[in-house]
């Protein structure tokens, strides 16, 4: 397998793990909020973003483990 599909799959990992901490940090900096209507903006979409960023990091590690799995599996070996 290329190692660009690897290097991608660490990458898209890494960026969907740094938007899960930025959107921790912004569901926090919504409690700070006065205004109702900032903080239910701010809140919900601070949820989504939490939301779509854990499901990419789990996926992506799901992915590297099916793949490496089908690597190493003897079958896959006698065909090389």
């Amino acid at each position: 397998m290329k190692y660009t599909w690897w290097i991608f799959q660490i990458l898209g990992t890494l960026v969907s793990l740094f938007f899960f901490l930025f959107g921790i940090d912004l569901i926090t900096g919504a409690y700070t909020l006065k205004d109702p209507f900032s903080f239910i903006m701010t809140f919900f979409s601070a949820s989504f973003v939490i939301t779509i960023s854990l499901a990419l990091m789990i996926t992506f590690p799901v992915k590297m483990i099916r793949v490496f799995r089908h690597l190493n599996h003897p079958e896959h070996k006698k065909e090389l």
